[in-house]
């Protein structure tokens, strides 16, 4: 299992036909991702919106700290996720993202960097490369047969599909079939058939970006900066600065809050996350 899988494949695929596959893959992103965003006008309304929050700017952030939260998203809404409230729908997500960052890494670098079988690939970089399939296979089905709100809070059957499924379930089934394939490939008729599903659910995973929530990756952070901004610029996103909650004169305006939000209105209690949603 330490050595490459890719090599078993010489006696049928040159070398030059799985790195044009990748560069193929690659290129089938960055154009889904471009004609999502000419479809749905996301960028159009992205950078509209940001306009808009410029001339609602109460003061002007400065480079530095602008660099401070494009770090500040970089480590928390990027690296760690930490958006996400519910601790296993966090790692979860850790555990498929870096899992799937590193299978396409080591994908990358045992094809264009050890294409033949007289280049012996490094022993851990094999073992990464089952790793990080391993990791999006384990975050991938504990979301989607226990986490998943469809699943967990509505009471749906995890096998009921949407179209929204489509980018989890062709990545679950790229990492799937290529376990499968690496244990199997000693194995002739069984070995190719799962290599031959391998490479559907790869074509499907990086070719369906337009209608999958791909392209969403590249989106989040920048939405998540540019809330940031809002929220340092005095902005706020276009929305009326109401102040601080428990400001007396703030309660005297809108006497609402103490009425339905109590003496300390950023303390309600746990609200709505007092107990799981799993009343159906």
């Amino acid at each position: 299992m330490f050595d490459s899988p890719f090599h078993d494949l010489l006696g049928f695929l040159s070398p030059t036909v799985m790195q044009v596959y990748v560069i193929l893959m690659f290129l089938a992103v960055i154009g889904g991702t471009l004609f999502d965003v000419m479809h749905k006008r996301s960028a159009e309304y992205f950078f509209e919106n940001a306009k808009k929050a410029e001339r609602s700017a109460r003061r002007t952030v400065s480079s530095g700290e602008k660099a401070s939260l494009a770090l500040s998203t970089l480590t928390n809404e990027v690296l760690t996720s930490s958006e996400f409230c519910n601790p296993k729908r966090r790692v979860s997500h850790l555990l498929t993202m870096y899992g799937f960052v590193i299978f396409v890494v080591t994908t990358v670098m045992l094809i264009f960097g050890y294409p033949t079988a007289a280049d012996a690939a490094p022993g851990a970089l094999v073992l990464l490369w089952h790793l990080g399939a391993l990791m999006v296979c384990v975050g991938g089905y504990w979301f989607w047969f226990f986490i998943r709100v469809d699943v967990s809070a509505e009471g749906m059957p995890w096998h009921k599909l949407v179209r929204a499924d489509l980018f989890v379930l062709s990545l679950l089934m790229t990492t799937t079939f290529a376990l499968l394939w690496s244990i199997t490939r000693a194995a002739d008729a069984l070995g190719t058939l799962f290599f031959v599903l391998f490479v559907i659910a790869a074509t499907t995973l990086f070719c369906s970006v337009a209608w999958s929530k791909f392209a969403h990756m590249f989106f989040k952070p920048a939405a998540a900066y540019q809330k940031k901004i809002t929220k340092a610029d005095g902005s706020q996103e276009n929305l009326p600065d109401i102040g601080d909650l428990s400001d007396p004169e703030v309660q005297a305006r809108y006497p609402d809050i103490p009425a339905y939000m109590g003496d300390k209105p950023p303390y309600m209690g746990l609200g709505i996350k007092r107990e799981s949603p799993n009343h159906y």
